[in-house]
């Protein structure tokens, strides 16, 4: 298995599973504390759209700073500064300023780490063992997704969110120590023609951010009011879907890597677009939401790598890999804005939770449309790199 010989990758996803126990744990209740301790449906939207708005205006300051220090440094930071969330969590009671400092330093802490982490992982990766690469990335969350939720929920409801969410942000900052040991990346001061060349990830990215708020965020709250507001149960729904995730998790990135992008994109879409609408249908079916929940990892499974692949290789033959995820985080950061705000007015007017469910769909069409025409154009150099890496 060549794709397993890249040591600096085979870091990064090392990293990325330890952050993975960090986000499918406490991080999988994040949204559903917020709901608990008393914000509204349409303000927990409200508080996402600020996260991500925030994260759109701190955006341009990353380019300029990864410049003078390198990526590394960049993604370490944001993980730290990310694990810090956790204990503002902890203290939220309802709207105020806890909430609002909460917002705040998500914003600053995943604007650091999630656009220097793409860049770095399109930097470090392979162009012809990028499927296997981000499947790999993608099955070891789901592995690590099966304990920690049913772990997070049980402390949350014996220890309570102090323990909890303190316990999840030890763990994310630990994620940071497999980094010290990858490799330096370096950023140009300036790149011509870097915007022009994202424009595709950009508008890849809008689409898949406009699906998040009512696939992730909405979703959560909706399952979990269907479960009882149990944080157990919860959590156990969350590791059943993490078990399907990880028996489909390998499955997809080798059909990409052998060239069938266009066939994954089939494949990714309309199984996401059928899981979308059987959540919608789920509300108050306890057993139907739970299936539809595990059906969502799987979807996420073939979904992922079927956009990232296309993201990361056009990232890596960009003029500069930063400035290409800087854009493309942008434009999914006004795409999830756009959708939390969207479906916050929704809810707060009173619409039906399973017609905000089925938001995601114009998004997934928008995304199914552009992937198709890229793998179109590309299924014949994805070849030629398989072919020249086995010839090597």
């Amino acid at each position: 298995m060549a794709y397993f010989r890249n040591n600096a990758v085979n870091l990064l996803n090392l990293h990325y599973g330890i952050h993975s126990i960090a986000m499918t744990g406490g991080g999988a209740f994040y949204t559903i504390y917020l709901f608990k301790s008393g914000v509204p449906i349409p303000y927990v939207l409200g508080a996402m759209a600020l996260i991500l708005a925030g994260r759109f205006a701190v955006r341009p300051a990353i380019v300029p700073l990864a410049a003078r220090v390198g990526l590394r440094p960049l993604v370490i930071a944001g993980n730290v500064i990310g694990a810090l969330q956790y204990l503002l969590l902890a203290r939220v009671n309802g709207l105020g300023l806890n909430l609002l400092a909460l917002c705040l330093v998500s914003s600053l802490g995943d604007t650091l780490y999630w656009t220097s982490y793409h860049a770095y992982f399109a930097a470090l990766g392979d162009h012809e063992h990028r499927g296997h690469q981000i499947s790999m990335r993608e099955a070891i969350s789901a592995m690590v997704g099966i304990v920690s939720p049913l772990a997070a929920g049980w402390v949350l409801l014996t220890f309570g969110p102090i323990v909890a969410f303190g316990v999840t942000a030890t763990i994310q900052l630990s994620a940071a120590l497999p980094l010290f040991f990858t490799p330096k990346v370096s950023v140009a001061r300036h790149v011509p023609g870097a915007l022009r060349a994202s424009l595709l990830g950009v508008k890849i990215f809008f689409t898949d951010g406009w699906t998040a708020p009512s696939f992730f965020f909405l979703w959560q709250i909706v399952l979990f009011i269907t479960l009882g507001k149990s944080y157990v149960g919860y959590g156990g729904a969350l590791a059943v879907s993490a078990l399907a995730g990880a028996i489909g998790g390998l499955l997809l990135g080798r059909h990409i890597d052998a060239g069938y992008g266009k066939r994954a994109v089939w494949l990714a879409f309309t199984g996401f677009a059928a899981v979308v609408t059987l959540r919608a249908a789920s509300l108050g079916n306890p057993a139907l939401a739970v299936l539809a929940n595990a059906l969502g990892s799987l979807s996420s499974c073939l979904y992922v790598p079927t956009v990232m692949t296309a993201v990361y290789n056009t990232a890596k033959s960009a003029p500069c890999t930063l400035r290409f995820h800087a854009a493309t985080e942008g434009g999914w950061d006004l795409g999830g804005a756009t959708g939390c705000l969207v479906a916050a007015v929704l809810v707060g007017l009173g619409a039906p939770l399973p017609v905000v469910l089925l938001l995601p769909l114009f998004g997934l069409a928008a995304g199914f449309w552009m992937l198709r025409g890229y793998y179109g154009r590309h299924h014949v150099e994805i070849d030629t790199a398989i072919t020249d890496a086995a010839g090597g």
